[in-house]
């Protein structure tokens, strides 16, 4: 599977920001056999496991120019990359703790040109500015991550949808999320037909969240 089921659900992309998802599979296969930062059966369908599945925010939610985003847990660069590669206007930083995973991160923004990233080797709770949006792919359960994200929202909002956390998550979500009142629920699977998004959501947070 290659980047056309990328362009199957983002047919307005520009030159550019195609051939930055064209080249992405051969930057990760080769950054993979030094640092480990995607699993082996996962790296065969990179675009449809970890492309799709993070640009799957954007159907949720468009980031506006000069907004601003924060990966936390980024890993190998996502959801942010493929974020930052849809929003070239809008500002990404991408955040882990491991430092190998962040040079993975470094290389593949570098060999791609990409001009709007920050990448940041660091404990989410150690970055001091506030964003927009906060975005991640299930690092923790949500009452973990809610804490290690406290005071890190803007309060003032440029979307039409309040600032928050933009979650991506898979299963059944009931238990988790019960006690936060205000959150959403969006199926990727109303967006995305093939069945790996059967399961997979992203969960809105608003700013006022409860939990």
């Amino acid at each position: 599977m290659n980047a056309e089921i990328i362009f199957k659900y983002f047919p307005h992309l520009n030159e550019e920001q195609r051939t930055q998802f064209c080249q992405l599979e051969a930057l990760y296969q080769d950054w993979n056999l030094k640092i480990n930062v995607v699993s082996r059966k996962d790296i065969d369908e990179l675009y449809l496991r970890h492309v799709l599945h993070s640009v799957g925010i954007a159907k949720v939610q468009g980031f506006k120019a000069g907004s601003t985003v924060l990966d936390v847990g980024t890993g190998g660069g996502f959801p942010g990359i493929p974020l930052a590669i849809l929003f070239p206007e809008t500002h990404f930083t991408l955040v882990d703790s491991i430092g190998k995973k962040i040079k993975v991160v470094k290389e593949v923004v570098d060999g791609l040109g990409i001009k709007n990233v920050i990448p940041i080797n660091s404990r989410v709770e150690e970055v001091n500015d506030r964003f927009d949006f906060i975005v991640s792919r299930a690092v923790a359960a949500m009452p973990t991550f809610t804490f290690w994200v406290k005071g890190k929202i803007k309060k003032e909002s440029v979307h039409e949808r309040r600032n928050g956390i933009l979650y991506l998550k898979g299963g059944d979500l009931d238990e988790e999320l019960k006690t936060y009142k205000t959150a959403e629920i969006f199926d990727l699977a109303d967006y995305f037909e093939e069945d790996f998004f059967a399961t997979k959501k992203v969960v809105y947070l608003p700013l006022k969240f409860k939990g």
